[in-house]
Formats: structure tokens, C-alpha cells, sequence
């Protein structure tokens, strides 16, 4: 017969193992089927307290350990899965009438909002992204979220994605910014983002350029990294330099519009450009 005390039991065991461990897909899977049997996968209004805080943890533990693992799959469908947990009061976590903890009440909730938040932006999904935004600000109920290091950290991105601003991107990254472990595992599917907005804008804003040139511009750490990327959108590769194909309807542009189209380009990532120079 199923218990609280197994589910307790199977989060030690999952606190102990690194999360790449071959055993904690097995113990994720036994701790959720443990949920099942015991009526608490989803919150009902009888399911006690105690019992809230044991699901809500077993869930939340899935979501960091699929992302630290790299499978935003199964971390999406661990965030659906809470869904119904962070939608209770704050007091439904509580054995008694008095106020619950911090801790109790909330849980990882803004560390995980805040991992689907960049989940969304590395998709480039940004009308999910303000979706949710809006919805996590309507909540605050006016009290604003920028003292949450973990929702602030997404929200600074996307807006300076937005701007262009890539060098700020860059730094946020690589600085000591980044609010925890899991969200560093999304810094290099960012740069991937960043580099495709990057080479998007270089085909409007140029005729060709040298490969090297084009080596820091996309902050690729070899030319043969350029020539295969090149190819893979398509790029023309000639005599040492990269040949964009002119966008569907467009002329051939005049020297006075490329440097009117460079300029943004030019502007937005000289800077991580420079920081790249340090290390490619």
C-alpha cells in the first residue's frame, strides 16, 4: 500500500543522484505512478495539505531535472502538470489555520515560470511569451514582478532581443546574472537564436562579406564553422567571401542602402563582437 512516506523516500533517493543519473527517469516515473495511486497527481479540494507539498515537489523536481537533462519535452509537460497546483491558494498549503510559510506557499514556482519563460523565448515564440507575462503580472495584482530574479532574467532578454541589443544578451550569459544552474543550460540554445536573428539581418543589410568578418559577426570559432553554416542557409561561398541571396522582390541595392541597412547591424553587435575577439 501506497504512502506519503514512499513519496518522501523517492525524493531523498532523487536528492541524492546527480540528474543525469540513469535511475532518476525510473524514480520520476515510480514517484508520479505513487501520486496516481494515492488520488494527487491533480489537486483535488480534499487532498491534504501535506500531500499538496510532497506532489508539488515531485513535480517541480521533475521539471529541474528535465531541464538540466536537456529535454524541454517532458519539462513542458512537467509545467502543465503544476499548473493546477500553483493555481490553489496559498493557504490550501497549510495542515492548520495558521499562514504558511514562504516556501509552503509558493514553492519553485517562479524558478520554473521563470525556465518556461526562456523555454518560449529560445523557441522564438513571443507571442506565448507575453501571453504569460501578462498573466504573471495580472496576478502581482499591481505589486510589479522586477525584485523576481527569475521572471527579471527572461524579461530582460526578450526585451533586448527585441532591441537588437545582442551584446547585452551576451553578457547576461556568460556574467553572473543568470539566476541559477538551469538556466545556463539555455545559454547556448540563445546564442543559436541570436546568430540566426544576426545572419537575418546581414542578408537585408549585405551584398557579401569576408569570411572572417562574418566569423565574428555570428561568433562561429572557426571559418569552417562560417562555410558550413553559410551553406545550411543557403549562401553563396566564393573567393573568401559569403554572397547573400537577394530577399524575394527586392533590387539590386545601391551602396547608399547598404549602408543605411548595415548600420543597425553594425550598431546592435559591434559590441558582443568585440567581446567575441577576446575569445574565438
Amino acid at each position: 500500500m501506497t504512502s506519503e512516506s514512499d513519496l518522501t523516500h523517492i525524493l531523498a533517493q532523487l536528492s541524492s543522484l546527480p540528474p543525469n543519473s540513469t535511475q532518476t527517469a525510473s524514480l520520476l516515473s515510480k514517484a508520479k505512478l505513487t501520486l496516481l495511486h494515492l488520488n494527487a497527481l491533480i489537486p483535488g479540494p480534499n487532498t491534504p495539505a501535506s500531500l499538496l507539498l510532497l506532489a508539488r515537489h515531485v513535480l517541480e523536481t521533475g521539471a529541474l531535472i528535465s531541464i538540466r537533462n536537456q529535454n524541454p519535452d517532458a519539462f513542458t509537460r512537467y509545467y502543465q502538470q503544476l499548473q493546477p497546483f500553483y493555481e490553489l491558494p496559498p493557504s490550501s498549503y497549510s495542515a492548520s489555520s495558521s499562514k504558511p510559510s514562504e516556501d509552503e506557499a509558493v514553492g519553485q514556482r517562479s524558478k520554473v515560470t521563470g525556465l518556461y519563460l526562456l523555454l518560449l523565448l529560445t523557441k522564438g515564440d513571443y507571442a506565448g511569451f507575453h501571453t504569460l507575462l501578462e498573466g504573471l503580472e495580472v496576478q502581482a495584482m499591481g505589486e510589479g514582478l522586477e525584485g523576481d530574479v527569475f521572471i527579471r532574467y527572461p524579461v530582460m532578454l526578450e526585451q533586448w532581443l527585441m532591441e537588437g541589443q545582442y551584446d547585452r544578451v551576451w553578457g547576461a550569459m556568460k556574467g553572473k546574472g543568470v539566476p541559477s544552474e538551469e538556466y545556463a543550460v539555455f545559454s547556448e540554445v540563445l546564442v543559436v537564436t541570436i546568430r540566426s536573428e544576426i545572419a537575418s539581418c546581414s542578408e537585408k543589410a549585405y551584398p557579401s562579406l569576408p569570411i572572417p568578418n562574418a566569423k565574428n559577426l555570428l561568433f562561429l570559432d572557426s571559418e569552417g564553422s562560417v562555410v558550413a553554416f553559410a551553406q545550411e542557409r543557403g549562401w553563396v561561398v566564393k573567393d573568401g567571401r559569403i554572397y547573400f541571396p537577394l530577399q524575394q522582390g527586392q533590387d539590386v541595392r545601391t551602396e547608399k542602402e547598404i549602408l543605411v541597412a548595415s548600420g543597425q547591424v553594425i550598431e546592435n553587435t559591434i559590441g558582443y563582437a568585440r567581446e567575441l575577439e577576446t575569445i574565438v
